[in-house]
C-alpha cells in the first residue's frame, strides 16, 4: 500500500538534498517550467483533492474562485495552527518532512500566482518552527524561492509566523486577522478570503496535510490518486486515535478505512480492562458515534451518513470507565476558554453550557438542566453564530445527550457522579 505523505518522514528530516534525492521538487520543476497556472487548478479539482483540515471542501475548487486578472499581489498561507484537542497529525508532517510541506506551498502559490506566501503556525510547535524555518533557508539557497524560480518569470516570498496560541487562529478569517497584527476574530463572508483576504488581497488559505498533497497530484495524475482511496474521496488519510487504546497513534491509510480497522487493528483496541462506549470520530468539535457504527467507512460521505464528521480524521475514544458528563464538560470547557468573544451567543453560552454540566457532574444538576441543555446545543447551532466555533462545541454535547443520556440522568438522581466514590 503506497503512503505518499509519510513515506519520507525521518526524525530529523531530509535535508534539501536528501529530499530532491527521493524526487523531492520535481513538481515544482514540472509546474513552473511544463504548466500553465490553471493546469495545476484544473489537476487539483479532477483529482477531487478535498481539505483535510476539517470541511473537506474541494481545493481546486477553492483555488479557482480566485480572481487572476486582478493585478497586484495574492497570498498563499498554510494553515498549521493545529489546537483541536485529539488532532495531532499535521504536527507529523511538519517536523517530518518540512520540504515536502514547502513544495506544495510554492506549487499551489503557483497555481493562484500568488507571489508571497506564510506557514501560520502553532506556538508550542517548537520543533517544527526549527525544522521549517531550516527548509524555507535550504529551498531559497537552491532557487525553489524568491526571484525568478528555477530560471522563470515566476517569483515567490516565504515566511514563518508563529501564532500566539489560541483555537480561533484555525479558523481561517481569524488566522487572517491575526496575520495582519489584529485580534483573531472572525470576519464577516462574503467576501470570501479567495477575492478579499490578507490585507484585502486574494488569498487562499490551506491546511499543512492538503498542501503536502499537492505534490504528489502534480506528479501522478489524478488516477494515481483516485486509486489510492477506497471510496469516491481520493488519496490517503492520516487518520489517528487517542484515549485507552493499545497503541495511540496516527497512520496514513486509503480515504474510507472503516472505524474498526482503525481502533481494532491499528490502534490494538481497546486496553485490557476497558470497553469501548463511544469515539469523537474527526476531533474534539464532531458527534460521538458509538459500537454500531464501528464498520462506517471514514471519509467525508460515510462519516456524515452516521451522523458526525470526518473533520481532521483523528478519533478520541471514550471508554466505559470515563464519565461522558466530565468527558463534554472537559471539552466546552475548553471551547468556552477559546471562545474569541465575538457574538453573544458563543460569548455567553459557552460559558453557560460549561457551569451547568459542571453542575451536573458535582451532583448539583435538576431534571429541568438536560432541556435546557438540548434547548442549547440548538441555540448555539449552525446558522446562529458569526462562525463555526460554537457549533463544532456543540456537537459532541449533543450526540452525548443522545448516546449517554442516562448518565446524565443518573447524576441528577443519585446527586453524585456515579464514576468517582
Amino acid at each position: 500500500m503506497e503512503r505518499p505523505l509519510t513515506q519520507h518522514i525521518t526524525f530529523p528530516p531530509l535535508g534539501l538534498r536528501q529530499y530532491e534525492a527521493v524526487g523531492g521538487y520535481q513538481a515544482v520543476r514540472k509546474a513552473v517550467r511544463h504548466m500553465e497556472p490553471k493546469d495545476v487548478t484544473a489537476l487539483v479539482k479532477e483529482a477531487n483533492m478535498r481539505g483535510r483540515g476539517g470541511a473537506g471542501f474541494s481545493t481546486g475548487m477553492k483555488w479557482s474562485f480566485v480572481p487572476m486578472d486582478v493585478p497586484g499581489p495574492k497570498y498563499l498561507v498554510a494553515n498549521a495552527d493545529e489546537m483541536e484537542p485529539g488532532t495531532f497529525k499535521d504536527r507529523w508532517l511538519l517536523e517530518g518532512n518540512p520540504h515536502q510541506l514547502i513544495e506544495g506551498m510554492i506549487v499551489s502559490a503557483y497555481a493562484i500566482q500568488a507571489t508571497e506566501s506564510f506557514v501560520f503556525l502553532r506556538w508550542a510547535y517548537k520543533q517544527a518552527a526549527v525544522e521549517i524555518r531550516k527548509a524555507i533557508a535550504e529551498a531559497y539557497d537552491a532557487g525553489y524561492l524568491g526571484k525568478n524560480i528555477l530560471g522563470t518569470d515566476y517569483s515567490l516570498e516565504m515566511h514563518l509566523h508563529t501564532g500566539v496560541g489560541r483555537y480561533m487562529c484555525g479558523e481561517e478569517t481569524a488566522l487572517l486577522n491575526s496575520l495582519e497584527g489584529k485580534r483573531a476574530t472572525p470576519r464577516a463572508k462574503p467576501p470570501f478570503p479567495q477575492v478579499s483576504g490578507l490585507f484585502g488581497r486574494p488569498t487562499i488559505v490551506n491546511n499543512v496535510e492538503t498542501l503536502s498533497y499537492i505534490p504528489h497530484i502534480v506528479n501522478h495524475g489524478v488516477a494515481w490518486f483516485q486509486s489510492l482511496s477506497r471510496t469516491a474521496d481520493g488519496g490517503t488519510k492520516i487518520y489517528g486515535v487517542s484515549g485507552r487504546v493499545n497503541k495511540p497513534g496516527a497512520w496514513e491509510l486509503p480515504m474510507g478505512v472503516t472505524m474498526r480497522e482503525l481502533i481494532e487493528e491499528h490502534a490494538g483496541g481497546m486496553q485490557n480492562g476497558y470497553r469501548f462506549r463511544g469515539v469523537l470520530p474527526g476531533g474534539a468539535s464532531t458527534d460521538f458515534l458509538v459500537e454500531e457504527h464501528m464498520d462506517v467507512q471514514m471519509d467525508f460521505t460515510g462519516v456524515a451518513a452516521a451522523g458526525s464528521r470526518l473533520g481532521t480524521g483523528t478519533m478520541v475514544v471514550l471508554d466505559d470507565r470515563t464519565c461522558p458528563v466530565g468527558f463534554v464538560h472537559n471539552l466546552e470547557h475548553f471551547f468556552s476558554q477559546e471562545s474569541c468573544g465575538f457574538c453573544t451567543p458563543c460569548r455567553e453560552g459557552l460559558p453557560w453550557t460549561e457551569k451547568l454540566l459542571w453542575a451536573i457532574e458535582q451532583g448539583k444538576g435538576r431534571e429541568e438542566d438536560l432541556a435546557l441543555l438540548a434547548s442549547h446545543a440548538t441555540l448555539l447551532g449552525p446558522g446562529n453564530t458569526f462562525c463555526a466555533l460554537a457549533p463544532g462545541a456543540m456537537e459532541p454535547l449533543q450526540s452525548a445527550l443522545k448516546y449517554f443520556k442516562e448518565d446524565f440522568e443518573q447524576h441528577i438522581k443519585h446527586k453524585k457522579c456515579p464514576y468517582h466514590d
